[in-house]
């Protein structure tokens, strides 16, 4: 077993500063001794590290152990303040840091092994530093701050500055590192999340930039990033509308907008666990899910690595291990996780093969090399540490063995210099060795301690549990502790132990005030003697010996909760109680009151603890105010109350929380210990401050338990949740108090030397106790065990289990042992009487079954009761009470839960009937299965009224307004005014006629559509809200329309209902009347129709009986009493029974009764017919008369009866069937009315759509201004800091040409210097001034293990690069190196311009690296700046491209027609494309195609016209050309005729055939030609007419759209001002300009095209006119 070696002594920085009291005061420095620590062992958490090549350090409670891997020794540095908090090393600077836990924390800087502070590092934290880390090059630390800060900051610890920080508001982190190849790099890991911070540097300004990392999912699977605040694409929908980001969706617009992400999206990924970074800067991280990933620290991307495969394309079968911890080196990386293996990978691009190294069978939490990675560490969660050299590839070493459960106690092991023990609260036992705290054995109980102390008769250690038991521990061989004995007291946890000086006794202390004593002596198997059983809860026991009177006195610390007072128990232990045990204790093991002398004290303050000394002295630490009382157990000191004692001193306390006070074994010390973590040690008699010291802190709980060696040399103290068990030896001291306190160590061991080596004695012989059960009686011979069990009645005697029968006794406490021996004596002695009581009760028990048989045989009047039998009473009443509660608890239930039902129907019945002012019901058919309901309307509110009268009044305005914005803006004659309302007024008939753009129905079924607004003209969000209102009293209209055709309809039901009963009556009494059996229907309204029946319970609808009380019984008897009378009473009455007997209880006879009627036969009809006489005969006929008369009258009243009959039935079933007809028509109409309803319900839904559409759109709208306002910001800062920068690195190039100006001047001026120089001499010289030595390397970058030897310089490292070469030219300085003949004086003004001239060169390439970083810097910066510039120019896109879709969705409405139902032919298959289609009005398209029509004619007519005119010029050129031949002719014929003597009448009779038709005919074609040109005069007259009515028509068309567009105009004046605005307001300038210049082109552009349109226009004329010109000489005859 490896073991951990104490600390020698603490060094320089050991010496901690004067503790400070609670609140920051220092305590008073009279103190007459100092303490100082000896050694620390512990182990507090599993922050380990490397200080050097050879030493590990780790911080433990207020202290920083370092333990040397050679020689296993133990330094420790304390913290001045209290407890270590975050904790880190650089094993290559040799330099620690930590920070402590108080209130605005400090960070400490310390160097090794001189353990001397450096510097102290103060931020603006206010809680608590969690992590800490070192920069691999550099003076650099990072740190980071929990709770309120959450700030990462990264400081230069050498010159005490702080660079950068950046708050991460919320953010755990669980591991922070640099970059050993570049420390501008910080990987910063949380839980579910990795960054990658990148530090840069401006000179002297440093900027931390965040870089997360996308990590794969839990699958492994890298998704690629989604933005989707900034979507791809834009898919528009031309009904749904745009397709918007989520963000805008869901209604969001600040910064949560931004990084919105849905459920859906959301997917877990990988949980880091472990990372280290390699030597290409990557960074190499383990996962909870089993992956390992490699993160590119530059692109800020992970990639999933796989194992490699086997040569068979098969990959090894192995589960993923789950990586707690890494470590990378040249060869690959180590890892290792829960399963305590330690892995190597060896890595190959993103594959993998894996190799087993170690396996310690333990978890393993991290894994650290050595700064010359020759050594491996692995810690793990149990608090061990191994060793393991991968170049040896040997086993693992162990290294420290501690145990990671915080320390319980701890005690010196008798005599009380040499060793000591102590357990933690897992039930580990150590045993240290006291000089220098080497760990020379340990034991694992494996249980739950809560107690431990070592007997100072023998060496032996008692160890309480939880579960009430005792271990006892034979450490005689200290190198190996056995556990020899275990006894179970009780079933309550032990909370202390106590041993007596004399190590007589052992007092254990456990819950509900019990105390055990028990015989401490290993001879006497550590017997348990007794116990006693207090009223109160016990705080604190202190024992005191008396070794003259040979008692042993114990004090006891009772809380008492009445009274806010302590309570002072105190009884004595004579040795006699170990030698005659049964004069002390009852039978079940409880000590006599009187046989210990108890007496009781009431103190004046309530204590937490207290201590008593020999002379009656008692020392309490108060509860309730900070200061230590002592009391005088006198009668002098009493208050009035006699029972209460008044403090005779106080002393006040430099301590706060709870405390508790410890004697020193002479009596001479009083230690007191609180949760401040502070030790005060007082003089009993003076109470003055002997020493203190500041050993734990507040934060780790205070001091969980202190203790005095015997010899008063040591002090043992362990703090309560730091982990960390504390050794501390005087410093300084008195040389009496030093002899005071060894006389009394002497005297003590004096007295105990002989009885603890005879108790050791026996101690060494007992066997090993066994913690196997099964380690029975049952497996050993039977000799062994009829021994055993022999061995098991003689120890119960004695109220002692000894261990060899410990197995069968595991199970049962010692209590339990008493009180079953105590049972068992009982039953014997008492078996006989035992015997004979059940005898008896058997003999009585068959004398009650006999009478209770007998009682079932007797009549019920003589019977008794079943409970009249019980003879106990007593039981009976208890199970009669109990029932009683039980009824009386399920009653309860029953009426609460009745209760919370009524209540649930309560909430029910107000909301679905109460609040309804239209109950909901139905009306069924009598004959068909046809069912029509109502609908349920609830009363709308005073709100819903307001409302819609405001939305009324509204549309009133905006009516009257419209029309006197028309007359305002007309500016044609009244005629034009009156023809337009004319046309407007029959637009509106035509509206009320058709219902096709109305969209329903409703103006048909009681809902008034005049006052809803134009489907067109729904453009404003405050119109759609108020077409909404309107339509939701339209609906409410339509509904209220129906239910009173319904309402009509079922009062029509009922009053049929009540017409059928009437007649079902009159059928009823027919058919009495015929006597027949027919069943009569009998119509009924159900529950539907009749809903309020269903509110009412009937009695008949209970099928359980009904619970009465015995008062309602007696009301419901005295009730029934005088209606039985009334009853009997009716039916004791003579008249009734007279007149039915008489006149069969009727006065007269009605014609309803002639059914019934029967004629009596003559008396004589007995006698035979031939003795009747004349007069008997006669009297015989009218008797036959009389019966067939009867019989007639009868049969006609029966026919008449059963005609009646059927027209009843017929005219209920004529009626009922016209009702159920009544009820089809309302079904048929219902439908109509659903119909219309779903109309207006589905303009609501359209409207409500668009509303919710132009939200998202303003929502999106006001996302993307904040988020441009954001990009403006950055924009400003930015540019701030690029200005910033380059004046920057304009003064520092000029310091920088600078310093090469003087770097060349000091090289051009070496000669001027040395002129004095002989010409040979300077040549070597300069030679020498040139020579540099070579680069200084370091021990670790000359270790080839090293993976990040090579790594690059920095500006800042170049400082440090400066100093090494300087001490390198120390060595060419030295006068060796001088040339021959050169005097020493010119030696040593050579060597100072030398180093000034290495100084000035090292000065140049630092500032050329600090240039070049400050002008990345800029190019970074720059880069951000376009960066930030396309996003503002994408934003502004996006602001554009929302801005149209608003306008589209405020002019693109949504319109519902009503289209006749049907099917409709195509004529093709392909269905029309209407995306890119508008919506106008039809009038529009009916004038538009009338205009076409009438121009189309008038084009027709004036072609028409042109032919015709163009035939008659042909015609006229035919006949012109004729005529002049016919000219010619008849010239020439006039010549020949001129030449003959006739004349032309002559020659016109002569030519002309029918001289008078001739003329005739000629005049009839005039006045033929005359009537024609009138008629086309009139046509063209009505053709100027028409055209002068479609001009007029298009000026009215032509004026109405000016007027819309006026309005237009405006409105885009008003938009094109915004933009200005929001443009000008932007900054946007470049933008614009950009945009203006775009616009400019596309104008000049549309103006191109326009010319070339109106060129081409103009050659198309030319070319027509051509065409026509050819067209008329080719066919000349068109």
């Amino acid at each position: 077993m490896a073991a951990a070696g104490g600390a020698q002594g603490a060094g320089p920085a050991s010496e901690e500063p004067r503790p400070e009291a609670p609140g920051g005061r220092r305590c008073s420095l009279a103190e007459e001794a100092a303490l100082e620590v000896s050694w620390v062992q512990g182990f507090s958490n599993k922050n380990f590290g490397f200080i050097n090549n050879q030493t590990v350090c780790y911080p433990c409670g207020n202290y920083v152990l370092f333990l040397d891997i050679e020689t296993k020794k133990t330094t420790v540095l304390q913290c001045p303040t209290g407890q270590v908090g975050a904790f880190a090393a650089n094993g290559n600077r040799q330099v620690l840091a930590f920070s402590d836990r108080r209130l605005n924390p400090i960070i400490y800087i310390y160097t090794f092994p001189e353990l001397s502070k450096l510097t102290e590092l103060k931020g603006n934290v206010q809680l608590d530093y969690t992590l800490l880390a070192f920069s691999f090059r550099g003076p650099y630390l990072a740190s980071y701050s929990s709770l309120p800060e959450f700030v990462l900051s990264v400081w230069n610890w050498q010159e005490n500055i702080l660079l950068c920080s950046e708050s991460q508001p919320g953010v755990t982190v669980t591991s922070l590192s640099f970059n050993p190849m570049n420390w501008q790099q910080l990987c910063f890991v949380t839980e579910s999340a990795v960054t990658i911070w990148h530090i840069e540097r401006n000179n002297d300004e440093h900027h931390l930039k965040q870089n997360p990392v996308k990590l794969p999912d839990g699958q492994g699977t890298v998704n690629p990033h989604k933005d989707l605040f900034f979507p791809v694409s834009h898919s528009e929908d031309p009904y749904h509308g745009p397709d918007l980001p989520v963000s805008a969706i869901a209604g969001l617009v600040g910064d949560e907008a931004e990084t919105f992400m849905p459920r859906d999206y959301l997917k877990p990924s990988v949980h880091p666990t472990a990372h280290c970074w390699t030597a290409t800067s990557e960074v190499y991280m383990g996962c909870k899910e089993g992956y390992v990933l490699a993160i590119d620290a530059e692109r800020c991307s992970a990639s999933v690595l796989q194992q490699k495969p086997l040569p068979g394309g098969k990959t090894k079968n192995l589960q993923k291990p789950v990586l707690f911890a890494m470590a990378f080196c040249k060869e690959g990386l180590y890892a290792a996780g829960s399963e305590g293996i330690l892995f190597f990978y060896h890595i190959k691009g993103l594959q993998y093969e894996i190799k087993i190294c170690a396996d310690i069978l333990q978890p393993i939490s991290s894994l650290i090399f050595s700064p010359d990675y020759t050594i491996l560490l692995l810690v793990t969660d149990q608090g061990t540490v191994y060793t393991y050299k991968p170049a040896h590839s040997g086993e693992t070493v162990k290294l420290l063995d501690t145990c990671s459960s915080c320390f319980l106690a701890a005690d010196f092991l008798t005599p009380g210099n040499k060793y000591c023990v102590s357990v933690t609260t897992s039930g580990e036992v150590q045993v240290w060795l006291l000089e220098d705290g080497t760990c020379l054995s340990k034991l694992n109980l494996d249980i739950e301690a809560t107690a431990m102390a070592c007997c100072p008769s023998s060496n032996s250690v008692a160890v309480g549990t939880k579960r009430g038991q005792i271990y006892f521990l034979d450490v005689t061989k200290v190198e190996a502790p056995r556990v020899v004995h275990r006894t179970f007291l009780s079933k309550f946890p032990v909370l202390s132990l106590h041993y007596d000086q004399s190590g007589q006794f052992l007092i254990a202390r456990a819950t509900e005030g019990h105390i055990f004593i028990l015989d401490a002596r290993p001879s006497k198997l550590f017997q348990v003697l007794g116990y006693i059983v207090l009223a109160d809860e016990v705080l604190d026991l202190s024992v005191v010996s008396d070794f003259r009177n040979d008692l042993v006195e114990v004090m006891v610390l009772l809380n008492v909760a009445e009274i806010q007072r302590a309570r002072l128990e105190i009884f004595c232990l004579s040795s006699a109680l170990t030698t005659d045990n049964d004069k002390y204790v009852d039978e079940q093991g409880m000590l006599n009151a009187n046989a210990i002398k108890k007496e009781q004290y009431d103190l004046d303050y309530p204590l937490s603890s207290a201590v008593r000394l020999k002379d009656n002295i008692v020392y309490g630490y108060c509860a309730c105010a900070p200061f230590i009382c002592k009391y005088h157990l006198s009668e002098e000191n009493m208050l009035e109350d006699p029972s209460v004692f008044l403090s005779e001193k106080r002393t006040p306390s430099k301590q706060f929380g709870s405390g508790f006070l410890r004697l020193s074994p002479n009596s001479r010390w009083l230690a007191s210990a609180a949760k401040d973590g502070v030790l005060f040690i007082y003089h009993t008699f003076t109470m003055d401050i002997f020493a203190q010291k500041h050993c734990h802190s507040y934060q780790g709980g205070g001091i969980r338990s202190m203790v005095f060696s015997l010899d008063g040399k040591f002090i043992l103290i362990n703090g309560k949740n730091d982990g960390a068990l504390v050794c501390l030896k005087w410093k300084k001291i008195k040389k009496t108090e030093v002899k005071e306190a060894a006389s009394h160590w002497q005297s003590l061991f004096a007295i105990l030397n002989k009885s603890t080596s005879n108790e050791n004695v026996v101690l060494k012989s007992m066997t090993e106790w066994q913690f196997d059960p099964e380690s029975t009686s049952a497996s050993l011979p039977e000799e062994e065990a009829s021994l055993r069990s022999s061995n098991v009645e003689m120890t119960e005697e004695d109220g002692n289990v000894t261990s060899l029968c410990s197995a069968s006794t595991d199970d049962m406490t010692w209590i339990g042992q008493k009180i079953k021996k105590v049972i068992r004596e009982e039953t014997q002695r008492f078996a006989n009487q035992k015997e004979e009581l059940q005898m008896g009760i058997k003999k009585l028990r068959k004398t009650i079954q006999k009478m209770m048989h007998e009682n079932e045989q007797v009549p019920d009047a003589e019977k008794l009761e079943q409970h009249e039998f019980n003879l106990d009473i007593e039981e009976m009443e208890r199970a009669r009470a109990e029932a009683e509660q039980e009824v009386a608890r399920v009653r309860k239930e029953i009426e609460m839960e009745n209760l919370a039902n009524r209540y649930l129907q309560d909430v029910i019945k107000h909301e679905c009937w109460d609040a309804m002012c239209v109950k909901g019901r139905a009306v069924k058919c009598f004959h068909m299965a046809c069912e029509v309901k109502n609908y349920p309307l609830k009363e709308r509110s005073e709100e819903e009224l307001e409302i819609l009268e405001k939305v009324l009044q509204s549309k009133k305005i905006e009516t009257a307004d419209l029309k006197v914005q028309k007359k305002s803006l007309e500016t044609d004659s009244e005629t034009l005014l009156s023809m337009e309302g004319e046309k407007a007024e029959e637009g509106m008939a035509s509206g009320s006629a058709s219902y096709c753009l109305t969209g329903s129905l409703s103006s048909q079924y009681g809902g008034d559509t005049s006052i809803l607004y134009h489907q067109w003209d729904l453009h404003t969000r405050e119109q759609k809200v108020n077409q909404i209102v309107l339509l939701k009293d339209i609906i409410y209209k339509v509904k209220t329309a129906f239910n009173k055709e319904f309402d009509t309809v079922a009062r029509q039901k009922e009053q049929e209902i009540a017409r059928v009963k009437e007649r079902n009556v009159r059928i009823q009494e027919i058919s009495a009347q015929l006597d027949l059996q027919v069943e009569v229907w009998e119509p009924s309204l159900t529950d539907d129709e009749i809903p309020e029946r269903a509110l009412t319970v009937q009695d008949s609808e209970i099928k359980v009986e009904k619970y009465l009380t015995e008062q309602e019984i007696e009301k419901e008897e005295m009730l029934a009493k005088p209606e039985m009378e009334r009853h009997f009473a009716a039916m004791d009455n003579e008249r009734l029974r007279a007149l039915n007997d008489m006149m069969g209880g009727v006065l007269e006879v009605k014609k309803e009764d002639i059914l019934k009627m029967d004629i009596p036969p003559p008396p004589f009809i007995s006698k035979p017919e031939d003795v009747w006489n004349d007069e008997e005969k006669k009297i015989f006929r009218e008797h036959e008369q009389k019966v067939k008369e009867l019989n007639e009258e009868k049969e006609k009243y029966r026919r008449a009866l059963e005609n009646e009959l059927k027209k009843l039935e017929t005219s209920i079933q004529e009626t009922t069937q016209t009702f159920d007809e009544t009820v089809c028509k309302l079904s048929e109409k219902k439908v109509k009315f659903e119909m219309v309803i779903y109309q207006e319900e589905l303009k609501i839904v359209n409207l409500t759509y668009a509303l919710m559409l132009d939200e998202e759109l303003n929502t999106r709208e006001a996302g993307l201004r904040n988020f441009l306002m954001k990009k403006e910001k950055e924009k400003v800062k930015i540019a701030r800091i690029i200005q910033t920068t380059k004046n920057k690195i304009e003064a520092y190039t000029d310091t920088y040409e600078n310093a090469i100006v003087e770097d060349k001047n000091l090289e051009s001026g070496f000669t001027k210097e040395f002129a004095d120089v002989p010409a040979n001499l300077l040549d070597e010289l300069f030679q020498l001034y040139k020579h540099r030595p070579k680069a200084p390397v370091t021990e670790m970058l000359l270790d080839t293990a090293n993976p990040y030897g090579d790594c690059p310089g920095s500006a800042e490292d170049g400082k440090d690069a400066l100093t090494l070469s300087m001490k390198a030219m120390d060595e060419l300085d030295s006068p060796e190196h001088r040339p021959n003949g050169l005097d020493l004086s010119i030696w040593e003004r050579f060597c100072r311009a030398r180093q000034n001239k290495m100084e000035s060169e090292k000065l140049v390439k630092w500032k050329a690296l600090t240039l070049e970083e400050m002008q990345a810097f800029l190019q970074r910066r720059m880069n951000d700046n376009e960066k930030i510039k396309s996003d503002i120019e994408d934003i502004f896109q996006e602001l554009t491209w929302v801005q149209e879709e608003k306008m589209k969705l405020e002019l693109n409405l949504t319109i519902q027609f009503l289209l006749k139902q049907g099917q409709v032919e195509l004529e093709s298959t392909e269905i029309p494309d209407y995306t890119d289609a508008i919506l106008i009005n039809k009038s529009i398209i009916e004038e538009l195609n009338c205009s076409i029509m009438a121009q189309g004619e008038k084009k027709i007519a004036s072609m028409v016209e042109y032919k015709d005119f163009s035939k008659g010029m042909f015609r006229l050129e035919w006949e012109h050309k004729k005529m002049r031949m016919q000219i010619e002719d008849l010239k020439q014929k006039a010549q020949d005729i001129l030449r003959l003597p006739i004349t032309k009448d002559r020659q016109l009779f002569l030519t002309v055939p029918n001289h008078d038709s001739h003329i005739a005919h000629h005049i009839s074609v005039m006045e033929q030609t005359l009537g024609l040109m009138d008629k086309l005069h009139e046509k063209n007259v009505k053709n100027r007419q028409k055209r002068i009515k479609e001009l007029e028509k298009s000026i009215r068309l032509k004026e109405q759209a000016n007027y819309k567009l006026s309005l237009e105009l405006k409105e885009m004046l008003v938009s094109v001002s915004e933009k200005r605005h929001i443009f000008e307001a932007a900054d946007t300038q470049h933008i614009s300009e950009k945009i203006v210049k775009q616009r400019y082109r596309e104008i000049l552009k549309q103006k191109h095209l326009r010319r070339c349109v109106r060129e081409q226009e103009e050659e198309f004329e030319v070319l027509q006119a051509e065409v026509e010109r050819l067209r008329s000489r080719t066919f000349p005859a068109l």
